[in-house]
């Protein structure tokens, strides 16, 4: 099969798949050290917003259209923007959220600019991906769900980590 959709959306589910096979290896990793994960509820939720993106965009685009390349190279971008949150994070990456009492802060690579970098990216790649092929409401619509599904999350994840950012704030 030609579809340039296909390819791309296809290349991008492998990359995914990639990356929930690291995740469930750190996740096991960090379980196994004592760790424990919060707020699990959503992450199915997660996980079909996700699924139901990359389908939405090979669903509602004709197979011969061929994406707008800039766009696919900003997406391309975000890619390395993602690896460059998995190598800081490097153990601690996982797509659930784990906390491990006493393990450091990552506050090194992009967590210095931004928090939630990898949210940041996520979030433009959802709009971008869908918008490479004229999705403009595949982009919309999967960015308002992801913005609320993020807000949850990023509560969760805050809250996770409050106690280590208060014990990492207080001097011995």
């Amino acid at each position: 099969m030609r579809s340039p959709v296909i390819w791309i959306v296809g290349l991008v589910a492998l990359q995914r798949l990639g990356e929930l096979a690291l995740s469930n290896y750190n996740t096991k990793r960090l379980l196994a050290r004592g760790g424990r994960e919060v707020g699990a509820g959503h992450y199915p939720v997660m996980m079909l917003l996700h699924f139901s993106w990359l389908v939405a965009i090979v669903a509602l685009t004709p197979l011969d259209r061929w994406p707008n390349w800039w766009l696919i190279g900003v997406f391309v971008l975000l890619q390395a923007a993602r690896v460059w949150v998995l190598a800081t994070l490097g153990p601690y990456w996982t797509t659930r959220v784990i906390t491990v009492d006493n393990a450091p802060l990552v506050t090194g690579g992009p967590f210095r600019l931004v928090r939630h970098p990898n949210y940041w990216v996520v979030a433009g790649e959802i709009a971008v991906l869908p918008l490479a092929f004229g999705q403009w409401g595949v982009a919309i619509v999967w960015s308002i769900l992801n913005a609320l599904l993020l807000r949850h999350r990023i509560a969760v994840e805050s809250a996770a980590l409050e106690p280590r950012r208060t014990q990492a704030a207080t001097p011995e």
